[in-house]
């Protein structure tokens, strides 16, 4: 039995596992796709049979959101909790109507009682489809209720105000600040970072740093005896870097340093990564430099910062002076160092640098991650390297991973671009099959993909199950298809993909919209 070890929040292999003697019994070219090291699965505290049938329904096509899927759900049975629904929710989170259904049926069980996660979980849902009334309806409904305490919390307007500032809606999100500061269940368990810091981090790490610094002075400027926190100023400092915009990011430094607010490791971190990001590195080496002289040591984010900094740059000679030196400090290099540097090596076409970090990634403990074979996915799909990548697919699946979507994405947007039309359909439904649920990007490649391979009714009834789960389809999409239809004669399936984009608020106002122009 192989002896997996814990260190900290990463997973590390004994090196004297039979996966390290099968790994260095390999090519130094090859990737370690033979020997990967089944991922430990959590025992389930529901039931796995209940769990399928549930699936089961969510995939049928003929199935919509609504009376339709209550009514089937009513005659399988199955008595929800929680654990099974949160359990759901995590495979079909790109099936918001769904979910809403499943969620109002599960309440409606006398015997059911939900939970403060499960209830997050169904605003995170709604919320990232845009369905903010929906999220807001079902979180009046428990503020108006006792239930209030149990359910609603910080966390959840944090999900709304993420979402909000994600959709480009600055004024909405700071409404729900407002709203949710003036709760007393709020106000009275609010500990940690701030719904305030939350709220600047939101809008700044979705490039609305202008708006969350002119809130940070209203607020300053409205209260005289307000102190904000270095955590504070690190968010705003954060953001002027995120947007590129030095002048500011400068500025603001400047700022900080004018009012005496003292920096910490975060903030030096924080310089460290904008610099960075502006292919700026030697002025991030001096950021370290300066940090150690105010005596403020350096740790992991920001060795890892510097050496992503110099991956990036092609400075591959100067990251093993930079690992040296992270060598000697506590915890030294982490799972996010050597996958900085698998991904450096993959992105420069170096397939045996790479492979060579994760020899030493394996044989200091650290078991990669899909993650890690991500970057591999790329290099092969960069390179049209198919082979190479279902090798490494096949591999994966065999040991007990379970690709992720970005693997999948890659896998098909290589496939279609080889013109291995057949072979990405058979990936896509063994994507299905495995629980991932399609999201919009991957959805609308598959149907561009079966209208390529002419195989329109396909198409179509993919179309519609993107609309059954209550994702928008792009207008592109749409007018792809419906030229398609037309130009061949097939003036039903026209007809039936317009009658089912009116049932889209939303889609036919983009499409009248798209009209007039």
């Amino acid at each position: 039995m192989m002896n997996i070890l814990r260190r900290g929040s990463h997973t590390h292999v004994s090196l004297y596992s039979p996966f390290r003697k099968l790994f260095f019994d390999q090519a130094c070219l090859s990737v370690p796709v033979n020997t990967l090291i089944p991922p430990s699965t959590p025992p389930h505290n529901f039931s796995q049979t209940d769990f399928s049938v549930i699936s089961g329904l969510l995939r049928n096509p003929a199935i919509s959101s609504g009376p339709s899927l209550e009514s089937e759900l009513n005659q399988t049975g199955v008595e929800p909790e929680p654990a099974l629904l949160l359990a759901v929710f995590e495979h079909f989170d790109h099936s918001p109507k769904l979910l809403h259904t499943l969620f109002r049926w599960a309440e409606s069980k006398p015997e059911f009682k939900c939970s403060a996660a499960l209830f997050n979980c169904v605003i995170k849902v709604l919320a990232k489809a845009k369905e903010f009334d929906s999220a807001w309806c079902l979180l009046l409904d428990k503020i108006g209720g006792h239930e209030a305490p149990d359910f609603v919390s910080k966390d959840t307007f944090v999900i709304l105000i993420r979402r909000y500032a994600r959709a480009g809606m600055v004024e909405a999100a700071i409404r729900t600040f407002e709203f949710a500061n003036n709760l007393d269940i709020v106000k009275n368990f609010d500990s940690g970072a701030s719904l305030f810091e939350i709220l600047l981090d939101s809008l700044c790490k979705q490039g609305r740093v202008k708006a969350a610094s002119e809130y940070f002075h209203k607020r300053k400027e409205l209260d005289q005896s307000w102190a904000p926190t270095v955590r504070v100023y690190n968010i705003l400092l954060n953001g002027w870097f995120r947007s590129k915009n030095v002048k500011d990011a400068e500025r603001f430094w400047l700022e900080m340093r004018k009012e005496n607010v003292t920096p910490n490791v975060v903030t030096y971190g924080t310089l460290v990564e904008g610099y960075c990001r502006l292919r700026r590195v030697d002025r991030a080496i001096q950021l370290v430099k300066e940090m150690r002289k105010e005596g403020i040591e350096p740790n992991a984010i920001v060795y890892n910062t510097v050496i992503d900094g110099l991956v990036e740059a092609g400075r591959f000679e100067e990251v093993s002076g930079m690992m040296e030196r992270f060598s000697v400090c506590e915890p030294g290099p982490t799972m996010v160092t050597y996958t900085s540097l698998v991904k450096g090596y993959c992105k420069a076409g170096n397939l045996e640098g790479a492979s060579k970090i994760l020899k030493m990634m394996i044989s200091r403990g650290f078991l990669p991650s899909p993650t890690t074979y991500n970057y591999f996915f790329r290099y092969f799909s960069k390179f049209g390297k198919v082979d190479d990548a279902m090798n490494l697919y096949r591999k994966m699946i065999e040991s007990g991973y379970t690709p992720d979507r970005l693997t999948y994405h890659t896998l098909l947007k290589m496939l279609c671009k080889e013109e291995k039309l057949d072979l990405a359909i058979q990936v896509s439904k063994e994507m299905k099959c495995r629980g991932c649920d399609i999201d919009l990007d991957t959805s609308t490649m598959l149907i561009h993909l079966l209208c390529r391979m002419y195989k329109f009714d396909e198409a179509s009834a993919e179309f519609e199950d993107m609309i059954r789960r209550g994702v928008v389809p792009h207008y592109l999409t749409f007018k792809r298809l419906n030229d398609e239809f037309k130009k061949r004669g097939m003036t039903d399936l026209a007809q039936k993909l317009c009658d089912v984009m009116s049932s889209v608020p939303r889609s036919m106002e983009l499409l009248d919209s798209r009209s007039k122009d």
